[in-house]
């Protein structure tokens, strides 16, 4: 199934008093590129979590962005005090007091930033750890399914350029033997016009330079051939940007030959509208993952 590059997908869970929160954003890339904002204690699950990540999404500029928040409320937070460390702090500064022209006041907010002071109750990191991977796994499914959605609607629009395309290649096709009886016509002219005043030199350049821009079959051919094959790429299940944006470089070259070769004023035409779909197909493709 085709999908594209850009998503968005969040999704938040409790824990007691804890709240996570997760983020997924993707654009478009050329290659794979996973990155991880974790807060410190959340960061014993980033490896879990990136082979959660690169086992479902194949391609594109990821980012994966996790808060951790716990409830204000004293009580209910389990706020422990380390209540020895905070004796030796409180004698340690009479100690230096007694050694100072005059004492320093200090709030019960400045003893609480004080190192060893406060003290966070110990978390269950398995049971954290499983429900951040439970987390993940529901915002990665939001993210498929949005990718999917906009990967189908791009596969839809891909494959409407495609008929169209054929459609201009067989009007080409067609328009080829006509052009082949114009121009042996004019031929012959130049032919009967050298007779009558030879110039055998200026003949053989003419018809040189004729046979090489009237050969447009393979061109056309090859567009043919590669229509086809994006039409069947776009049926498969894995990931195919890469090879749609080759397709569409090879497209693009045959356009260009066919537009060089062309001596009539239709065919350039076609050549001209080949190109216009397959830039609009390029922009397209530089989505798909």
């Amino acid at each position: 199934m085709i999908r594209s590059m850009t998503a968005f997908a969040s999704n938040d869970i409790k824990i007691g008093n804890l709240t996570i929160t997760c983020e997924l954003r993707s654009v478009n890339h050329r290659y794979y590129d996973l990155s991880f904002k974790l807060p410190e204690q959340l960061r014993f699950t980033e490896a879990a979590l990136r082979h959660l990540v690169t086992d479902k999404l194949k391609r594109g500029k990821i980012e994966c962005t996790f808060n951790y928040k716990k409830s204000a409320l004293y009580k209910e937070s389990g706020f422990n005090i380390n209540f020895e460390a905070l004796k030796t702090l409180l004698q340690a500064t009479a100690d230096i007091e007694q050694h100072m022209r005059s004492s320093r006041s200090f709030s019960a907010l400045d003893v609480l930033a004080f190192p060893g002071i406060s003290q966070e109750p110990e978390i269950n990191k398995e049971q954290i750890r499983q429900s951040v991977l439970d987390l993940m796994t529901d915002a990665l499914q939001q993210m498929l399914t949005t990718r999917e959605r906009e990967g189908m609607q791009t596969a839809q629009s891909l494959t409407e350029k495609c008929q169209k395309m054929q459609d201009f290649v067989k009007i080409a096709t067609t328009r080829v033997p006509e052009v082949l009886a114009y121009t042996r016509n004019r031929l012959v002219d130049k032919i009967n016009e050298a007779v009558a005043n030879p110039n055998l030199e200026r003949l053989e350049q003419e018809l040189v330079l004729l046979a090489q821009k009237l050969d447009v079959n393979e061109e056309l051919e090859r567009l043919q051939s590669h229509i086809t094959e994006v039409l069947r790429v776009l049926q498969q299940s894995e990931p195919v940007g890469r090879r749609l944006d080759f397709l569409m470089q090879e497209l693009n070259r045959e356009a260009n030959t066919l537009g060089s070769k062309s001596v009539d004023k239709e065919l350039t035409q076609v050549a001209i509208e080949l190109k216009v779909l397959i830039e609009q197909m390029r922009e397209l493709v530089q989505n798909i993952e």
